[in-house]
């Protein structure tokens, strides 16, 4: 593994688990293996560090999803593999770490959201329209509106609501927001489609 790639991983690790605000140059060079010289000859500062790891990992995430949703039976199937995979990612995350990101490294918040938009937002419509002409999806949704608002979904999770509380968590709540947005879009058909694939797939998730 290169020397950047291992800081990269390093510091999405570090950040996902503890958040942004308290890491330290010296934690991540430590976390890396590399001396801090090291470090500074790749990143002139913790700011850099913040925005090209959080570019790099939301990269991985979106090529991940959509190489599930193109190498899927179907449509639902996609989602549901998608589900699967957010689902390990939730369990690592703190759910401060995003509201950290915005308030402290705005920078790299709105590279964040900019790359929802250019990716994540047209991998959820493409799949969107796929299931409608699989007859999984209903006729006739507005799969531009629908894909903007089930990514707008997944952005409200990470900042303080009522959903996310002691009650339930942030997997959960990821969960049953997924969920319910596919039973909002799918026909009989997909319906049937998906109680196989979440058999499948995601008996591992807790339910409440």
């Amino acid at each position: 593994m290169e020397v950047l790639e291992k800081i990269l991983l390093a510091s999405v690790e570090m950040f996902r688990q503890y958040g942004f605000k308290t890491i330290t140059m010296d934690d991540i060079a430590r976390k890396s293996g590399v001396s801090k010289k090291t470090l500074y000859q790749h990143f002139a500062n913790k700011t850099e560090v913040v925005n090209e790891s959080v570019t790099w990992y939301q990269s991985k995430i979106s090529e991940n999803c959509l190489s599930m949703m193109n190498n899927s039976e179907n449509a639902v199937e996609g989602m549901v593999k998608v589900m699967e995979m957010f689902d390990q990612i939730y369990r690592q995350i703190n759910p401060t770490a995003l509201l950290e990101l915005e308030r402290f490294y705005p920078e790299g918040f709105q590279k964040f959201k900019e790359n929802i938009l250019s990716k994540d937002v047209l991998a959820i419509k493409e799949n969107i329209q796929k299931g409608v002409s699989e007859g999984l999806y209903r006729d006739g949704i507005d799969a531009e509106f629908l894909s903007r608002f089930r990514v707008e979904l997944f952005m409200i999770m990470f900042h303080t609501n009522l959903l996310v509380n002691d009650r339930f968590d942030l997997k959960t709540v990821a969960y049953k927001i997924s969920e319910h947005f596919l039973f909002g879009i799918m026909t009989p058909k997909g319906e049937k489609l998906y109680a196989k694939y979440k058999e499948k797939y995601l008996t591992d998730i807790v339910k409440i």
